[in-house]
């Protein structure tokens, strides 16, 4: 079966590099499956989990908080604005950060400060799920 190479990196460094037969982005319009040949796209990530599929293996996910994702026929850049491995999120510190980000809204009364807090509140929450998903809960 043919391969699609994947590179994960963000501003602290290299996250995975590694073959894939498939993988799923969260790109801004939604979901992306990445196929081996995909079509050549350039796009925005938002806050989500990262997929990577290879046959005979357990699926690896990560989580990023948004960035780009470049797409060529044999290689997936998600170049993250941040990226965490499971083993790096926090159960604790992902609900808490919802429920910082769901008070800040409540009390928010300019436009930017509700813009803020509802791109705070979208990326805990995404925080959340993609954890809740990791842990086999969701």
């Amino acid at each position: 079966m043919a391969s699609i190479h994947i590179d994960i990196v963000s501003a602290e460094g290299a996250i995975y590099s590694g073959d894939a037969d498939f993988v799923v982005a969260p790109a801004s319009q939604g979901d992306v499956g990445i196929a081996p040949r995909h079509a050549p796209l350039l796009t925005e990530l938002r806050p989500g989990p990262v997929r990577v599929q290879r046959e005979g293996e357990d699926e690896r996910l990560f989580y990023v908080t948004g960035g780009l994702l470049e797409i060529q026929p044999d290689a997936v850049i998600v170049l993250a604005d941040s990226a965490l491995r499971p083993d790096q999120l926090d159960v604790n510190a992902a609900e808490e950060a919802r429920r910082q980000a769901e008070e800040a809204l409540e009390g928010a009364t300019e436009k930017s400060d509700i813009e803020k807090a509802q791109r705070d509140l979208a990326e805990a929450a995404a925080r959340h799920r993609a954890l809740k998903k990791l842990r086999g809960q969701d």
